[in-house]
């Protein structure tokens, strides 16, 4: 019994999909090449941010911070990049010459005593977090 009813039903759904015709299905609309380049942006653009707050917050050392933040800028120039080659009609990989491993960052004698935020010169209030700075 249940093997006949399992016939039936699967011939009611052959007959279903040999009768439809192609101008019956719907129309799906057409997707941009910018769609998944935008939210890999939009993506590296929050993770940047979410770095940013983490290094803030003590969470991470500097030379994590800046090896990080080097990785994802790196991927975001490629995704611009990609952007412009698709924008000018030649959608092909760019390759993106690498920066140096070893950046150093220049000397930052004042820090802020709230965030350790480092400056290069003497400031009444942190542009970090705002709050005044010692002299």
């Amino acid at each position: 019994m249940v093997i006949a009813m399992a016939v039936a039903l699967s011939a009611v759904v052959m007959g279903f999909l040999l009768f439809i015709r192609p101008q019956d299905l719907p129309v799906t609309p057409a997707v941009s090449p910018f769609a998944h380049l935008d939210e890999r942006k939009a993506s590296i653009y929050e993770n940047l941010r979410d770095l940013q707050f983490e290094y803030r917050l003590d969470k991470m050392s500097d030379d994590d911070y800046q090896r990080s933040k080097t990785d994802l800028q790196r991927e975001l120039a490629r995704v611009l990049a990609e952007v412009e080659k698709v924008a000018q009609g030649q959608a092909q990989p760019v390759k993106v010459k690498s920066v140096p491993q070893t950046v150093k960052s220049p000397a930052k004698p004042f820090a802020c005593p709230h965030c350790s935020a480092g400056f290069t010169q003497a400031l009444k209030f942190c542009g970090e977090c705002g709050k005044p700075m010692k002299a």
